[in-house]
């Protein structure tokens, strides 16, 4: 496989592991690019645009990013904080009235973006229709009794996420959280991310796909692995339950999930797009827009949750709805702040470098927050950093 594309000096062994992906980690189709201080300086693509397709890959071909959705959502939140429109201490009924009910009163805005909620699961798991549906998915998650008293404990809300995040936006600004997306953040920027993918890009966007590969040498193990792969074979445990909260699993190629706006899992971006908007949130792009100031980006990345992940089985780290540098997540630096989409995607920052990235690929593995065609990556351009 031939990379498509441009490196700048320095960083040619990211040219030179994104190939290797294609040769010995399954990847059929995929583009990375990075940004260094706002200036982009790793522009590469290859394969083919459909995971089970033989068309190629294009410079503007966007797929579906899954949870590297819920960085550019809580970038929403943060910048409605940052407005002075949303106080993060401020519990969610202030807002939200109805998610007051059955013990969650003294729910914050925090808990919510650092996965200390406690609704990571659904006792009635809703179809696609009913996920869809702004108004009952919010209705859903506003009814549901937590697992846990909120704030006293951390699990991964994967898709609950949505309804949480997607109605506080529309009850602070009386709009859509993938308009505001489009509005404040995408179109500023000229970053390609859409959450409810317009029809006049549909033809951009390729299909995805489950691909196997035997694992990187060294592959991450944070924890026995039986403890993880019994908790997501048991239909009752709360990791099964919390994933599967949109039940059955939605059809990713389906146009009418695409079109939906789920913050948690279904953001659509090309590469560029997602380390563009990272780019913007440490910095100015270009010369042009930055969204966070310097003291947003400290906050996003405070840690808010560490230690044992009651949905995710192993140790996770947790900011104002980003994921932190860890055994779990590995991104460049103990200061990066991004977040991954479960089998392949991933999106992050690294204020200390001015390093801003993105992957994206058409064929979804079995890893859930460190895929290891993005993490040979992301060790490809700590490499081109420091030389080693």
């Amino acid at each position: 496989m031939d990379a498509n594309g441009t490196v700048a000096e320095g960083f040619e062994p990211v040219r030179d592991a994104f190939v290797r992906n294609f040769g010995t980690l399954g990847d059929r189709g995929a583009a990375v690019t990075v940004y260094r201080d706002g200036h982009k300086v790793v522009d590469l693509w290859g394969g083919t645009r459909d995971v089970d397709g033989t068309e190629p890959w294009q410079p503007g071909t966007a797929q579906i990013v899954r949870s590297a959705t819920k960085g550019v959502a809580a970038a929403v939140l943060l910048l409605l904080h940052q407005r002075g429109e949303l106080d993060l201490d401020a519990p969610v009924g202030t807002w939200w009235p109805e998610y007051k009910a059955a013990g969650k009163e003294h729910t914050l805005v925090r808990h919510l973006l650092a996965h200390r909620a406690g609704v990571p699961a659904l006792d009635h798991p809703l179809t696609l229709a009913q996920a869809a549906d702004p108004v009952l998915g919010a209705e859903a998650v506003a009814a549901q009794a937590p697992a846990w008293e909120p704030g006293t404990g951390h699990g991964y809300h994967a898709q609950t996420y949505s309804w949480l995040t997607a109605e506080l936006v529309r009850r602070v600004t009386g709009r859509p959280i993938g308009a505001w997306i489009a509005d404040e953040i995408a179109g500023p920027v000229g970053a390609d991310f859409w959450l409810g993918l317009p029809a006049a890009e549909a033809a951009r966007v390729g299909r995805v796909g489950q691909v196997t590969a035997e694992e990187a040498a060294g592959a991450l193990r944070t924890r026995p692995k039986r403890a993880v792969s019994d908790a997501y074979a048991d239909p009752e445990s709360l990791t099964r339950r919390a994933f599967g909260a949109i039940t059955p699993h939605p059809d990713e190629n389906d146009p009418v999930y695409r079109a939906a706006a789920l913050p948690a899992s279904n953001g659509i971006a090309t590469a560029d797009g997602l380390a563009r908007i990272y780019a913007s949130l440490i910095g100015e792009v270009d010369g042009g827009v930055r969204l966070f100031t310097p003291e947003t980006a400290d906050l996003a990345r405070r840690e808010q949750s560490a230690g044992p992940d009651r949905v995710l089985v192993v140790n996770t780290r947790f900011g104002l709805g980003y994921m932190l540098h860890g055994g779990a997540s590995p991104l460049l630096s103990p200061g990066s702040f991004g977040h991954p989409g479960r089998g392949g995607a991933l999106g992050f920052a690294d204020p200390e470098s001015g390093i801003a990235f993105g992957y994206v690929t058409n064929g979804f593995r079995k890893s859930v927050t460190a895929d290891p065609r993005a993490q040979a990556l992301v060790r490809a351009v700590r490499t081109a950093l420091t030389g080693t």
